[in-house]
């Protein structure tokens, strides 16, 4: 076959309804002492694309345990986990990312990657996080600059995979080159430390606002990325901000204005002169009604 053929589009967002829902569910799930990193990313996946219902949740939370079940029975320390999740994930099934994943809204959402086997680097190690806990591992993940890799085990034995090149096992010199590819910096010991899975939830939606960023018409995407990030116990103030601008370009004037006063009052404690030019662009965004 030659050519290539038109892109496909992109998932579009459940009914307003089910979003509501949805983000409910995510904000209880964020805010409960253990998160459930899957769960929160497959709503993440619901909130993207309104095909995914109640069934589809269930099967892509199903087929992790299924991949979990085909990993051999505690196969050693942390080196024989992280073969093991590569021979099972990248050799058997054929889960790794390429160039081409990073134009793809899909390569964000857990329940494509699993069923499509391609995806970002955070969202593969997603998937082997989730099928190594589930069969017992000491797994976490380890967000590096510019490249999300997984662990296995405590510090002075850890062992690192890149499931975006297969699970490829990493020795010291493959992490100090990823950090140095992304930052030209040397690789830090703190940049080695278990990722928080809000953290990883937090990353996620970041990676989809960038997404999104690049490509105006879909504002829609950029804004629930914004506002389900609001709903994590921690995040940046600034995305209040990024909020109300979007609700601006999205033609929504008055609402955007409330929201960027609203800004402002937070930032006149910390920056006067920053707050006072927001309230010049919620003067701006009302002027637009005129």
């Amino acid at each position: 076959m030659t050519g290539r053929g038109p892109a496909l589009p992109s998932p579009q967002p459940p009914p307003s309804g089910r979003s509501a829902e949805l983000r409910r569910r995510f904000a209880g799930q964020a805010r409960t002492g253990r998160p459930d990193l899957a769960a929160l990313c497959l709503l993440v996946g619901a909130q993207a694309d309104g095909t995914l219902d109640e069934a589809g949740l269930d099967a892509a939370q199903m087929e992790l345990d299924r991949l979990a079940g085909e990993l051999p029975f505690r196969p050693g320390g942390p080196r024989e986990w992280a073969v093991a999740l590569r021979e099972l994930l990248g050799d058997r099934y054929g889960f790794h990312g390429s160039a081409a994943d990073y134009r793809r809204l899909e390569s964000s959402l857990l329940h494509e990657v699993v069923r499509r086997r391609r995806g970002l680097p955070i969202l593969l190690s997603v998937v082997w996080m989730e099928v190594a806990r589930r069969a017992g591992a000491p797994v976490y993940g380890v967000a590096l600059p510019g490249h999300f890799v997984v662990g296995f085990g405590p510090r002075e034995e850890q062992v690192l995979a890149d499931p975006f090149d297969g699970g490829r096992v990493l020795t010291g010199s493959d992490a100090e080159l990823l950090v140095a590819g992304a930052t030209g910096a040397p690789l830090e010991p703190s940049m080695l430390a278990p990722a928080d899975p809000l953290e990883v939830v937090l990353r996620i939606l970041n990676n989809i606002r960038a997404w999104a960023a690049a490509r105006p018409e879909r504002t829609d995407v950029a804004l629930w990325a914004v506002e389900l990030s609001l709903l994590l116990p921690s995040h940046p103030a600034r995305l209040r901000h990024e909020r109300a601008q979007l609700l601006v370009q999205r033609g929504e004037f008055l609402r955007g204005a409330a929201e960027l006063d609203a800004y402002a009052e937070v930032l006149a404690a910390v920056d006067e002169p920053a707050a006072e030019r927001v309230r010049g662009q919620a003067r701006a965004a009302r002027a637009l009604l005129n």
